[in-house]
């Protein structure tokens, strides 16, 4: 090294302090005429700069020059530091054989703490490779050099690489104490980019102890702290994309994959983060129920990793396209055997996805009826439901299930099916965000499923009740953990509801608003994902359903439970000290009606509709068949509960001739109705009437009633504002709301109210202490949800039963808001004769006029729950 040089290798730890400034100066160093050696360095950290953040073929060219100017400058260890990165960048663009013997070169030249230096990079590449053992031993001999030459940057990235091989080896608890160690190390260094890698790699480990939430809130703050260095974010992409799919969030892990994937080929980036990408995509098409998606992006992937040399990655990659080909619909010998295969490398690389290969080996074997087979690869499968995160134990418990059903064990399916869900039930209740605690639910899908199939065939209609209870509406079966005291989350809804508030008045005026919905969608981002950030605050896994207390409680009621059994409906019907059973019909067809239905009701809705009633009432006859089959003659005339599968939500049940005339309410499972009927109502009765503006009818009702009421509060024009409605809707015992509604299928938490100052979305209405004891809902599609998880809904009525509310009144299809008034006043009327809402409700249908448009109207409107 010669004197004079210090100045100049001061910009290679700059690239990961201040990647734009490095580069910036790098070029001014090349624009002098250095002399070789500086100049080395000056290439040197360009072809960092574009290996990690912009071109490789650019990175290349400059590390190739760099390591030229190094031999010019008869530098043995400025060569080897050189080779190094060249061998890293080669092996990115998928030369493997070219970078490690860049490397064999380093180290032969390197001496000491540079040595140590090309070791760990080496070790790095060896990480790329999927070849842990490799990278642990290269790390090993690396560390101890690096401490003894008071290196603390590379010391630090040394233990972070060490802490991600022993998470890629399942090794949580050393990996912790590794990341922790770098992280304090960092907080000495003015590293940036090497700090923000710090965050997302802890992150990462929160995410493999199973902590989904900090997860997500780290990978964020490590996003932001990319942003403000303005380097790309390809590794922290595929990271994302790992624990949005584990939390449910398949369709936003592939949008994110696909869109790194867009962004690296514009860029001509590394091909090892194209191959991961391409991998996380094919998993998040897998999970978001698209196989055709999920093959095309595997079989890339598998290419990639092959023509890398990469065989842990490969192996991987083969894995998630066998089970995306099992997800077509394909059952082949071949499948078993290649799923066999998998199984048998990733446990020789120690991988935790091993049992998951093991355990589709068993599931194609048992559809082939290669019981023995089977039977091999499931036991193998089983051993992982004693320990590990929570996916490889439910993975354990569902090769469990098989085994026993496979050997005609009634009995240890429904014992590993209730291990296996109590499993979820503890991780669901880690999560804090209604949206994430529904979404998990799908993992347990499989084994409630394998449980309600044994029980059918036991013939025990109460058990089959039990088990369909078990995964169903379970969002309701605790309280929500409430959203915290975050001023940037308030902040962000509100600057939300007024950028909603002028993009509709725009559209309302027919102006091009593109630059009010962009930044609508980007604050949508911002406040899920500040909601996902919430960790889960209730013990245990909330209530368990009992069956006994149900009889016991529904009194002269009666509860009509549908569970769905291999995609057949069976009516459980409940009540006077007992559970039946009749048999439905297909739920395809009840889904396929129901949307007619619905249709005709929008069409009711609007002037000139008349005609399309007897088809609408032709509808109603054909679901009854379908949905209530034998059950009818036993329902007698008292109240029904109907609970029905989150497919048929969108059910307009008064309309079924057998429920038109009789007291009823709906709920998502009968546990919710159960704590529904034992919620008292608040002290103080306060009354809440509200009018949002918009409305046809101008909200007609809510002038009439605040005369009936005398001393409820009223809330119109400018005092129709989120904030006071919120306000005052906190711990009433009766809230009207005359409010357009509007619902977001594709993001159901923010369905919403128009308020005079924007939208009141369900986000906002999760903020309350306690939500009013009966609410009525009188404009459209207030109770529209949205199906996700196992058997969950979404929106705005599930959102208020576990706040406090006992019953809702709302619709679940466009209405005419003139029709609406008289039907509510004839509601409200019942009410203060001291009716129930679903009492009320059934009145208020028999005071309409007969007519097809108040018909219609009478039938969209529903009563949830049991005030």
């Amino acid at each position: 090294m010669t004197a004079g040089s210090e100045p100049v290798l001061e910009l290679l730890p700059m690239v990961f302090a201040d990647p734009a400034g490095a580069r910036a100066r790098a070029e001014e160093v090349l624009r002098s005429a250095p002399p070789p050696l500086h100049a080395g360095v000056a290439h040197q950290v360009l072809g960092i700069w574009q290996r990690d953040f912009g071109d490789l073929r650019i990175a290349l060219r400059h590390l190739r020059r760099a390591r030229d100017l190094a031999a010019r400058a008869d530098s043995a260890e400025r060569e080897a530091d050189v080779l190094a990165t060249l061998g890293v960048a080669l092996v990115h663009a998928g030369r493997t054989r070219q970078g490690l013997s860049a490397f064999e070169q380093g180290v032969a030249r390197g001496t000491g703490h540079t040595r140590a230096r090309v070791l760990y990079r080496r070790a790095y590449v060896w990480w790329v490779l999927g070849r842990h053992r490799e990278a642990l031993e290269d790390v090993r001999r690396a560390i101890p050099v690096l401490r003894q030459a008071g290196d603390v940057i590379w010391t630090a990235r040394a233990l972070t690489l060490r802490a991600t091989v022993h998470l890629a080896l399942g090794a949580v608890d050393r990996a912790e104490a590794d990341f922790a160690a770098a992280e304090r190390l960092w907080g000495t260094t003015g590293q940036e980019h090497d700090k923000a890698d710090a965050v997302e790699s802890r992150g990462l480990a929160a995410f493999r102890s199973g902590d989904i939430p900090a997860a997500l809130r780290l990978l964020d703050e490590a996003e932001e702290r990319y942003a403000k260095l303005g380097t790309p974010t390809f590794m922290l992409s595929i990271r994302r994309c790992e624990v949005l799919m584990a939390a449910g969030l398949a369709p936003e892990a592939l949008a994110e994959a696909d869109a790194a994937i867009a962004l690296l080929d514009r860029i001509g980036g590394q091909s090892t983060r194209k191959a991961e990408l391409l991998l996380a995509a094919a998993r998040a098409a897998r999970s978001a129920g698209d196989p055709d998606t999920a093959i095309a992006r595997a079989a890339d992937a598998v290419r990639l990793f092959a023509a890398q040399r990469r065989t842990w990655w490969q192996t991987h990659a083969r894995l998630v396209l066998t089970e995306a080909r099992v997800a077509a619909g394909r059952r082949s010998g071949r499948l078993v055997a290649d799923a066999a295969a998998a199984a048998e490398r990733l446990t020789s690389f120690g991988s935790p996805a091993a049992p998951e290969a093991s355990l589709l080996a068993g599931r194609i074997a048992l559809a082939l009826g290669r019981t023995a087979e089977a039977e091999r690869h499931l036991a193998v499968a089983a051993r992982s439901r004693r320990a590990g995160p929570p996916p490889a134990r439910v993975t354990g418990w569902a090769a469990q299930a098989l085994r026993a059903r496979a050997a005609g064990s009634a009995r240890g399916v429904l014992e590993a099916c209730r291990r296996g869900l109590d499993v979820l039930d503890d991780h669901r209740m880690t999560l804090g965000a209604s949206e994430l605690r529904a979404r998990a639910t799908a993992q347990g899908a499989e084994l409630a499923a394998l449980a309600q199939e044994v029980s059918l065939t036991q013939g025990d209609p109460r058990r089959l009740l039990e088990w369909s209870e078990r995964w169903r509406a379970t969002l309701l079966s605790a309280p929500p953990a409430r959203p915290p005291a975050d001023a940037a989350l308030l902040s962000g809804l509100t600057a939300y509801r007024e950028i909603a508030a002028r993009a509709e008045a725009a559209r309302m005026e027919g102006r091009p608003v593109p630059a009010l919905e962009r930044e609508q969608r980007r604050l949508e981002r911002e406040i899920r994902s500040r909601t996902h950030h919430m960790r889960g605050s209730a013990p245990g896994g909330g209530d368990r359903f009992d069956v006994g207390r149900l009889l016991d409680r529904l009194g002269e009621a009666l509860l009509v439970e549908l569970a769905v059994v291999d995609g057949r409906v069976h009516v459980l019907l409940c009540g006077r000290g007992r559970v039946r059973r009749f048999a439905g019909g297909a739920l395809a067809e009840a889904v396929a009606e129901a949307a007619h239905v619905q249709a005709g009701l929008r069409r009711l809705a609007q002037p000139g509709g008349e005609a399309r009633l007897p088809l609408v009432e032709a509808g109603g006859r054909r679901l009854e068949e379908l949905l209530l089959a034998g059950a009818v003659p036993h329902l007698g005339s008292g109240p029904v509960v109907i609970v029905p599968p989150g497919a048929l939500h969108r059910v307009p049940w008064a309309l079924l001739p057998a429920l038109r005339e009789r007291v009823l309410s709906v709920s998502p499972s009968a546990a919710s109705w159960l704590r529904a009927r034992e919620t008292a109502p608040p002290p103080g009765g306060r009354h809440v009437l509200v009018r949002g503006p918009g409305l046809a009818s101008g909200g007609a009702e809510v002038p009439e009633l605040a005369d009936r009421y005398g001393t409820a509060t009223v809330l119109e024009d400018a005092a129709a504002e989120a904030p006071r409605v919120l306000a005052e809707l906190d711990g009433a015992a009766l809230a009207h709301l005359a409010a357009h509604g509007t619902f977001r299928a594709d993001s159901p938490l923010f369905s919403a109210l128009r308020m005079a100052d924007g939208p009141l979305i369900v986000h906002d209405f999760e903020r309350l202490s306690r939500s009013p004891y009966r609410i009525i809902l009188s404009s459209c599609d207030t109770a529209r949800l949205a199906s996700v998880g196992a058997d969950e809904l979404l929106g705005l009525v599930t959102a208020l039963l576990p706040l406090g509310t006992a019953g809702v009144v709302a619709s679940s299809a466009p209405v005419n808001d003139a029709a609406v008034v008289p039907l509510m006043l004839a509601l409200h009327k019942g009410l203060e004769a001291g009716l129930s809402l679903p009492e009320a409700l059934r009145d208020a249908r028999t005071t309409q006029p007969g007519d097809p448009l108040h018909l219609a109207t009478g039938w969209a409107f529903a009563a949830f729950g049991a005030a």
